[in-house]
């Protein structure tokens, strides 16, 4: 019979070997195998390893689906030097001179304009302003527009965002810095 494997980490390696010396100092006997095992994974907050087993399965099998359905690498580098020029309010410090970050700081601008709604030009700027610190919300209403990422009538009265999905890095790059807002 094959042997699954189960990768296992602890954040805290010395509240871990704490967990096991107190149970193992209340085990009356030389525990199991799977004594062991359990008393591991509820030393980082596990039930039992059945519990721990479910969840490790479970989490393979959704990253499977999500590799599956989104086979774009992220460039985990180049999202770490975008989020050096997001303050922790989420709004951009300055504007990258880089075209491609420039399109990854649109798509995280995009995320935060509200999805099926029409936008007079004023509020649009409004919203625009909101997201950054560099005062130049017409670069962006303009980009927004040449990327496709958002719509406009002829006259400019009316704005839309243009709902499509973002490549593979602005979907870290919006996900890591909505985690980084919500931590405050």
């Amino acid at each position: 019979m094959s042997r699954t494997l189960l990768p296992f980490h602890s954040d805290d390696i010395s509240a871990l070997a704490r967990s096991l010396k107190n149970q193992l100092a209340t085990s009356e006997s030389r525990p199991s195998h799977l004594e062991v095992l359990n008393m591991l994974v509820r030393a980082n907050g596990y039930r039992n390893f059945q519990h721990y087993r479910a969840r490790i399965t479970a989490r393979e099998q959704l990253d499977e689906r999500t590799e599956a359905t989104n086979p774009e690498p992220v460039d985990f580098v180049r999202v770490k030097r975008l989020l050096r020029i997001i303050d922790r309010e989420g709004k951009l410090v300055r504007w990258p001179s880089k075209r491609s970050h420039q399109e990854l700081c649109l798509w995280l601008i995009w995320s935060k304009i509200p999805a099926r709604r029409v936008f007079t030009e004023k509020e649009i700027n409004l919203l625009l302003l909101d997201s950054h610190h560099f005062g130049d919300h017409a670069l962006l209403r303009r980009w927004l527009c040449d990327y496709g990422m958002m719509n406009r009538t002829r006259d400019g009265r009316e704005y839309r965002r243009v709902e499509k999905r973002p490549p593979a890095e602005a979907i870290e790059l919006i996900r890591r810095v909505g985690a980084d807002s919500n931590k405050e």
